[in-house]
């Protein structure tokens, strides 16, 4: 561990170790006559066997979800879906994450922050309360620092300068559709959305359902008129004919 190794994930730091350690099992430790491939060998003889279930190496903890549904694991808080408001739920605090549930039901899960007094937001958890209070969607602090793919930001400006409030309304129900599908298969359906002018949320739905499925969507183009359609006139004769009598003037 000197110097402190860096790895861009748990798995394969893991790996390295188990490299390393397969590695020594040739070499003899100083006082001792066999190697540590051999000894290791007649440890596992009479080592029990392992339980049925692995363990679970994390802290177990409580908590109750507050009013912005918010629950405090050590020093931060962390947010759940706003459904679980004021209900007590259990923690699970890993090296490398934290998951949050309440009775059976696994409900958030965030990425370990060793920070003080801090907030770790997941935006989706919080679309259903700002689908009914619309005008919060660029106020609301859980999605300040919410990224999305450039798409999402065209989807959104075409759908409010059709219907306004009510298509801003729309694009959240579009975002919450990642409480169901990846980003990567929404970013794919919004992009083909845009493609074929089908800027709805029945048609994103359906363009993703389609992109997960790996089947061809089948929509009516007619059913989704939202972007302009250039219409190019077949051209006269006569319109030039006129200009060179003047009869135009």
């Amino acid at each position: 561990m000197v110097p402190v190794p860096r790895f861009v994930s748990w798995a394969s730091f893991n790996a390295y170790l188990e490299e390393q350690c397969r590695k020594r099992q040739a070499d003899v430790q100083r006082g001792q006559s066999e190697t540590i491939g051999e000894r290791l060998v007649r440890d596992l003889v009479v080592m029990s066997d392992l339980p049925p279930a692995p363990f679970d190496a994390c802290d177990q903890a409580t908590g109750r979800v507050s009013s912005q549904a918010l629950v405090r694991y050590k020093t931060n808080d962390y947010s759940v879906p706003v459904a679980y408001g004021h209900r007590d739920v259990w923690i699970r605090g890993y090296v490398d994450e934290v998951v949050i549930g309440c009775g059976g039901e696994l409900i958030a899960r965030h990425p370990r922050c060793y920070d003080r007094e801090d907030m770790v937001f997941d935006p989706v958890h919080y679309l259903p309360l700002i689908e009914r209070k619309i005008n919060a969607l660029d106020q609301a602090a859980p999605l300040a620092e919410w990224n999305l793919p450039p798409e999402f930001a065209t989807l959104r400006r075409l759908m409010e300068a059709r219907m306004i409030k009510a298509g801003r309304r729309e694009y959240v129900q579009v975002l919450r559709l990642l409480e169901t599908f990846d980003i990567d298969d929404l970013h794919a359906a919004v992009k083909k959305a845009l493609q074929l002018g089908a800027v709805g949320f029945d048609a994103v739905k359906h363009l993703a359902l389609c992109h997960v499925e790996k089947r061809p969507p089948k929509l009516d183009l007619d059913v989704y008129p939202y972007l302009p359609r250039a219409n190019v006139g077949t051209t006269s004769a006569a319109s030039y004919m006129s200009l060179l009598s003047g009869d135009a003037a």
